[in-house]
């Protein structure tokens, strides 16, 4: 899907949101739509969360549906693992990704293994919603990128949106779907991002990566917070007369390879963004398929541009996190080569 495709000029028809209204929206309508969603987590009732993305929530829906729960992850996501093989479709936030370790447990031993451990005879339909990634000075314990560690699990799925229109659409897929879903959710983006959505029910299918822009001199990867940048980077490379493709992958299990080789087939280099730590980032095996998959292709080693391998700054967001600059010195010694 082009983001032409995704553009939707009927007025009428749209409304232009923020990332964490789409979220609010999205989780309404579906506990509308079905009686089984419940929501739960810490500070999600009353209060509507942290970022305030469940505001208003439980005084729509009432507390036994979307309740506060104790400050422990392990609890929140044993409940939900619980909930979903009885027949309910919960909808668990972790207040900071950071903090999903003490639920790791019970989300790569439990949530991903009961289909394949059952042989088909229970799924575990359950959305995990985290707020994820730095840019909002939140020092080491709140800004880390740790979809990795779940992008590595058989049995889950994991999406990161970087718009209002894929928050909605995945948001709905995800609630939906029969398998455990690992939805992050930029926080840097909540209100910065804002985009048109339709007024209609539609949804963003998994595995599906969206071309932002159309190109022909370079492909530029990335998901979630870092997008922005990479739209910043294909602007600069434009003004000097390089054509950048950029892609947003918003799905990253399952991950759309069909699209990723396609484009850099088409142009010959390509530039992997995240702001996650090096070691280990999902991009590495981004960047392994294309090598694989479209060697003869490359007129370029393909490059990568990441957070630090250290433990995230208190302070120095901006030197952290992959900005437009880096990005384009990435694409340069790309196009240089």
């Amino acid at each position: 899907m082009t983001a032409t495709q995704e553009r939707h000029t009927d007025a009428a028809a749209t409304r232009t949101i923020n990332l964490i209204q789409a979220v609010t929206e999205t989780i309404a309508e579906e506990m509308e739509r079905d009686s089984r969603v419940v929501l739960f987590g810490e500070d999600v009732g009353a209060r509507g969360g942290v970022f305030m993305a469940t505001a208003g929530l439980q005084e729509r829906f009432g507390p036994r549906r979307v309740f506060d729960t104790p400050l422990s992850e392990a609890s929140i996501v044993g409940a939900a693992v619980g909930m979903a093989v009885r027949g309910l479709r919960p909808i668990a936030e972790i207040q900071f990704a950071d903090y999903m370790g003490p639920g790791f447990d019970q989300i790569i031993s439990q949530a991903a293994k009961i289909r394949y451990r059952s042989g088909g005879q229970f799924t575990a339909p359950l959305v995990i919603r985290t707020p994820s990634g730095g840019g909002v000075k939140g020092g080491h314990h709140h800004s880390q990128s740790p979809e990795s560690y779940y992008t590595h699990t058989p049995g889950l799925k994991v999406v990161m949106p970087s718009t209002p229109y894929d928050a909605k659409g995945l948001l709905r897929s995800a609630v939906r779907g029969e398998d455990p879903v690992i939805f992050f959710e930029p926080k840097r983006l909540y209100r910065a991002s804002k985009g048109e959505v339709p007024a209609h029910d539609y949804v963003v299918k998994f595995g599906e990566a969206a071309v932002r822009r159309e190109g022909t001199d370079l492909s530029l990867i990335g998901y979630g917070g870092v997008m922005p940048d990479l739209e910043k980077a294909a602007d600069a490379l434009a003004a000097e007369g390089v054509s950048v493709e950029v892609i947003d992958l918003r799905s990253l299990v399952p991950w759309d390879k069909d699209r990723v080789l396609a484009s850099v087939e088409k142009t010959g280099r390509a530039v992997l963004v995240s702001e996650a730590p090096r070691i280990s980032n999902f991009m590495g095996e981004v960047a392994y398929v294309i090598q694989e998959q479209v060697f003869d292709s490359l007129l370029a080693p393909v490059g990568q541009v990441a957070g630090f391998d250290t433990p995230y700054p208190y302070v120095q967001d901006k030197v952290y996190l992959p900005g437009a600059n880096r990005i384009v010195a990435a694409c340069v010694r790309a196009l240089n080569y």
